[in-house]
């Protein structure tokens, strides 16, 4: 079971958001005996208070958070205060027998929520989600950079900024008769040249957001890919390499330079 987090951070957020509704103010939902109950968030929960001992809670997946009396217990009543990455929601939760009707499942709609302003957050994965659902949609004429290996064609057709965020729409064609399966999508910052006197330099990085989980295509792939704060030297390359399952096992890499992410097309948030 995921540990719930960011204690200190939701508490001193629960204190000014109680100013602001009183507990007779908040949605009463029942949590039947002997039944789980399910929040769930727009977002990634980073943190959850539940006031009662009586009721014991975990985070089976990051946006839900799961709920359940602890054995033999027969009456609880607690507020129970859910934080997401731009979001505080809280609840008043009162046992109830279980029954046909009973709810286990609830939706944190956005009039339950008050919105948070964390900074250093960023944006939250539903803001990522949506600016790269519009990227994806523009058409793409041409590509900055490409690569071509093992019947495929790699493209990077645009690069875009916004904020502290830099987005690479890439695309990929097969022009081979075998369906590719995806094993990996890494992205690593090495060393423009290399020589074999020189010890090679590599340093993975991990995209804060990636539109699609696509396991496999047959002649055409896009993605929309969100990184926060790409910066390295012109001596060296962002290379994006796409590597298949084996036993075929072909890998493509696609070089970028620094050039090609200072001169990115800014976006307005």
């Amino acid at each position: 079971m995921k540990n719930i987090l960011l204690f200190l951070l939701a508490a001193s957020i629960s204190h000014s958001y109680a100013q602001d509704r009183k507990v007779s103010e908040l949605a009463v939902i029942e949590l039947p005996r002997n039944l789980s109950l399910h929040f769930l968030s727009p977002e990634p929960i980073q943190y959850v208070d539940i006031s009662q001992k009586n009721i014991i809670g975990d985070l089976p997946l990051k946006n839900v958070l799961r709920l359940k009396l602890k054995d033999s217990v027969q009456h609880a009543d607690a507020i129970v205060t859910i934080t997401g990455q731009k979001y505080i929601a809280q609840y008043h939760i009162v046992s109830c027998d279980s029954g046909r009707n009973a709810v286990t499942e609830i939706d944190i709609n956005p009039a339950d929520m008050k919105p948070l302003d964390i900074s250093g957050i960023g944006l939250s994965q539903p803001q990522l989600k949506n600016l790269a659902i519009n990227l994806f949609c523009k058409k793409q004429n041409h590509s900055v950079t490409s690569a071509q290996a093992f019947g495929l064609k790699a493209n990077l057709f645009h690069v875009y900024s916004a904020g502290d965020y830099v987005l690479l729409s890439l695309g990929y064609e097969n022009n081979s008769n075998l369906k590719y399966d995806i094993d990996e999508l890494r992205f690593k910052i090495e060393d423009k040249k290399i020589t074999k006197a020189t010890n090679v330099q590599s340093l993975e990085i991990k995209p804060e957001f990636i539109l699609f989980d696509q396991p496999a295509f047959r002649h055409s792939y896009r993605n929309i890919v969100v990184f926060k704060k790409i910066s390295f030297p012109g001596n060296k390359v962002l290379n994006i390499e796409l590597s298949e399952k084996q036993i075929s096992g072909r890998v493509i890499t696609l070089s970028v330079s620094y050039k090609d992410i200072l001169e990115a097309d800014t976006i307005n948030l």
